[in-house]
C-alpha cells in the first residue's frame, strides 16, 4: 500500500499516544478513520482533531478484549465507510509483577487486551480487508515481544504472542495470494501514557525495587522517542510492506543484543534491571 489516500483504517487505542498520532497522520494524509477505544472523552477529542482535517470519521467505545463487541464494531465500519483497507491493533496496557506473584486476574487482564485484542480484530477485520482488495494488518508487539524482562513476564508472554501470531499471520497471507499483508511493529520506549496508566504489584519490592509506587515514574524515564516519530516510522513501514519494523534506537539495540546473545541476553538484562532501580 503506497498511498493512504481514500483508504480507511480502523485503528483501537485511538484516544491516546501511537493511536491518537496514527489516527491524525493518516487523515492528514487524506484516510479515512473508524476509531476506537474504552476512553470516550479523548477519543471524541482524537476524532474531532482528524475530522478537521476534511476525512469521514467514526468513533466508538469498543472493549478490544470482547470479541463479540470487537467483530460488532468491524460489521459497523465496513457499512458505515464501504470498505476497510488496513486495521491497526494498537490498544495495550502494561503490568509489573513477578510470575510467581502475579494473580491470574492481573494475567487475565492483560491478555485480553494485549493478545486477545489483537487476535479478535484481525480475525474481525480480515474478511473486510479481503474484500476491499487490498489491506494491510499492522499489529503492536513490543521491545518486550523480542527480548523478557524481570518483572515484565506477563507483559512479555503478551507480546511475545502478538509476535507470533503476527509472523504466522505474514505467511499464511504470502501464501494464499491475498492482496493483505502483516506487519509486526516493536516500540521501544515511547512517549505515551502506558507506563502512568499501568499496574504495578508490589511484589516487586525487594526483587528489581524498594517501592513499587515510585517504579513507573523511574521506568518513564527510558521513554525517548515520540509518538509523532512512532507513528510516522509505522506508516512507513506499512508503504515498504515490512514484516517487522523496530521503533527508537532501544528497540534497535535490543533486537541486536539478542540476536548476539540469544540466551545471555538475560543475564546482561538482568543486570541492567538491578543497576537501574538500584534507588528506586
Amino acid at each position: 500500500m503506497k498511498n493512504f489516500s481514500g483508504r480507511v483504517a480502523a485503528i483501537t487505542g485511538a484516544a491516546s499516544g501511537m493511536g491518537r498520532t496514527l489516527a491524525l497522520e493518516l487523515a492528514r494524509r487524506g484516510c479515512h478513520l473508524a476509531l476506537s477505544d474504552v476512553n470516550a472523552t479523548e477519543l471524541n477529542k482524537t476524532a474531532e482533531m482528524a475530522r478537521a482535517k476534511g476525512v469521514n470519521v467514526t468513533a466508538e467505545v469498543v472493549n478490544v478484549a470482547d470479541r463479540v463487541a470487537v467483530e460488532a464494531w468491524a460489521a459497523r465500519t465496513a457499512a458505515a465507510h464501504g470498505k476497510v483497507n488496513l486495521i491497526f491493533n494498537n490498544a495495550g496496557v502494561a503490568l509489573s509483577s513477578t510470575m510467581e506473584g502475579v494473580s491470574y486476574t492481573d494475567f487475565e487482564w492483560i491478555m485480553g487486551i494485549n493478545f486477545w485484542g489483537v487476535i479478535y480484530g484481525t480475525k474481525a477485520f480480515l474478511p473486510y480487508l479481503k474484500a476491499s482488495g487490498e489491506g494491510h494488518i499492522i499489529n503492536t508487539s513490543s521491545l518486550f515481544g523480542l527480548c523478557a524482562q524481570p518483572g515484565m513476564g506477563a507483559y512479555n508472554a503478551s507480546k511475545f504472542g502478538v509476535r507470533g501470531f503476527t509472523e504466522a499471520l505474514r505467511q499464511e497471507l504470502d501464501m494464499a495470494g491475498y492482496n493483505v499483508s502483516a506487519t509486526s511493529v516493536h516500540p521501544g520506549g515511547i512517549k505515551t501514557n502506558i507506563a502512568r496508566d499501568s499496574r504495578v504489584s508490589s511484589n516487586i519490592e525487594g526483587l528489581l525495587v524498594k517501592d513499587a509506587s515510585k517504579s513507573s515514574a523511574q521506568f518513564e524515564k527510558l521513554f525517548i522517542t515520540t509518538a509523532e516519530s512512532a507513528a510516522l516510522t509505522i506508516l512507513g513501514a506499512v508503504e515498504r510492506n515490512q514484516r517487522r519494523v523496530l521503533i527508537g534506537p532501544d528497540a534497535k539495540a535490543t533486537d541486536l543484543l539478542v540476536r548476539l546473545l540469544p540466551s545471555a541476553y538475560q543475564v546482561v538484562l538482568s543486570w541492567m534491571a538491578r543497576r537501574f532501580f538500584k534507588n528506586v
